[in-house]
């Protein structure tokens, strides 16, 4: 056996590099190359072997399956998913410590075995025990559902090829290793090399793969840029672990759209779906307080309706402090700009602070208008209508422009009783006046001010 050659691996986007040094000339991070030892000679693995195998198809001969995606039983993770799982589909599953992955996988694990399909979880962090206390508290303790506390790859692949699951879940991919390499479980070449076997595996078995990540201290997934561009699909589980709800969201999906949110509700038997999240948004909004207006935002299919929060104080240095959460710094500050010029409001010494209630993280141009309205409100100590929602996009003119699907938001604030939503002319022109609201039409920003602040 020759010595075992060193590289160093970036732990935050996986770039290698012969010598060690103090800041990752790929991405700019300090502090991030660890060293790795790779084997001297590297084994091909069965699956790769198998896959070279294969023949080449011709693209007309390739059978498509009647039905696409294949439901997991829970309607906030099908929404997620686009519909539900693809033969062979791999998502990755990240969030901080705490927040729920771990539960979320066993619900969805029962609501696949529910569905007579089999289901293989493998735990590397806890026992086969605990993970069966936790099972019993959810009430996910279905036979269909086989558990292994196992860390080795090839036993991994061993169950897999034994029990032929419909769906296999990893918890979680950072305590996988794989005995050929020299590297630690976790570092960047562990986890690049069994990411690519369970993949390998999973495709060549057209079965569903979840793999649970760890995340950095900066918030994202643990080697972001070798993990995510080898799945289908990347899920983010948010949401403030002294607090009930959380958030599912969409940051990548081959097979449907990346911009859908599910809602969850974390209680003491576990995550409980949560149909109408926007009534739970608006459930504890005190519409005679300044500074709060009611926005219309899309998130994938999914039409919300959110409290934006604004407070406009005095600022006591020359440089006032401007804070914003859940919404685009940068957006808030190009809206001050335009409020100063074109509302002649007074905010160049004002300290300024804004938030979604909720922990959604609202960032398209519909959400323009009401944070404008939310800081005027504030500045100028008046409540605006309890009745009335806004959704359009706000120009450096300070015109109102329109917005997507338009009829979707007025149909969601008129089921949560709303009478009035403030929209751009574009918008605004194809709705007729229906049920219990109305569109109305504005110009320009300081238009909507004299109406209603």
């Amino acid at each position: 056996m020759g010595k075992p050659k060193t590289i160093y691996s970036c732990t935050n986007c996986g770039a290698q590099s012969p010598k060690w040094g103090g800041r990752c000339v790929q991405c700019g991070q300090w502090g991030t190359m660890e060293e790795e030892f790779l084997e001297t000679e590297p084994a091909a693995s069965a699956a790769h072997s198998s896959l070279a195998t294969s023949p080449p198809v011709p693209l007309p001969e390739i059978p498509l399956s009647e039905q696409q995606h294949t439901p997991c039983g829970n309607g906030e993770l099908d929404r997620v998913l686009g519909g539900g799982l693809v033969p062979g589909m791999v998502v990755l599953l990240g969030g901080e410590p705490g927040i729920g992955k771990s539960t979320l996988m066993l619900q969805a694990a029962q609501s696949v075995a529910a569905s007579g399909r089999t289901v293989l979880y493998v735990t590397g962090e806890e026992s086969m025990r605990q993970t069966r206390m936790r099972a019993s508290r959810l009430g996910a303790d279905s036979e269909r559902v086989f558990v292994v506390a196992e860390n080795s790859l090839a036993a991994i692949t061993a169950h897999i090829e034994t029990i032929a699951p419909d769906l296999v879940i990893v918890d979680s991919i950072q305590m996988i290793h794989r005995h050929e390499l020299a590297a630690a479980p976790g570092t960047v070449n562990q986890v690049r090399q069994c990411a690519m076997e369970l993949i390998c595996t999973a495709k060549r078995r057209e079965c569903g793969l979840f793999l649970v990540g760890h995340i950095t201290k900066d918030g994202t997934i643990a080697g972001p840029k070798v993990l995510e561009h080898l799945v289908d699909c990347v899920l983010y589980f948010e949401g403030d672990r002294f607090h009930s709800y959380r958030i599912l969201r969409t940051i990548k999906n081959r097979y449907g759209s990346t911009n859908e949110i599910g809602v969850f509700e974390m209680t003491r038997d576990g995550l409980k779906e949560v149909l109408n999240p926007s009534a739970i948004f608006l459930s504890e909004r005190d519409a005679a307080q300044p500074g709060n207006a009611i926005a219309a935002t899309i998130e994938g299919s999914r039409s919300l309706l959110v409290e934006v929060q604004a407070l406009a104080s005095k600022s006591s240095f020359a440089s006032p402090t401007r804070r914003a959460s859940g919404l685009d710094s940068n957006r808030m500050a190009m809206i001050i700009a335009v409020l100063e010029r074109h509302a002649a409001l007074p905010l160049g010494t004002n300290d300024i602070f804004a938030s979604v209630v909720g922990g959604i993280q609202a960032v398209e141009p519909a959400m323009d208008l009401s944070l404008a309205m939310a800081i005027a409100s504030s500045v100028r100590a008046k409540p605006l209508s309890a009745d009335c929602v806004f959704a359009a996009e706000l120009g450096l003119g300070g015109e109102l422009r329109g917005v997507t699907m338009a009829e979707q938001r007025l149909k969601e604030a008129e089921k949560l009783g709303f009478k009035q939503a403030v929209l751009a002319p574009s918008s605004a022109t194809a709705q007729t006046p229906r049920g219990n609201i109305r569109a109305r039409a504005f110009r320009s920003i300081a238009e909507v001010l004299d109406a209603f602040c």
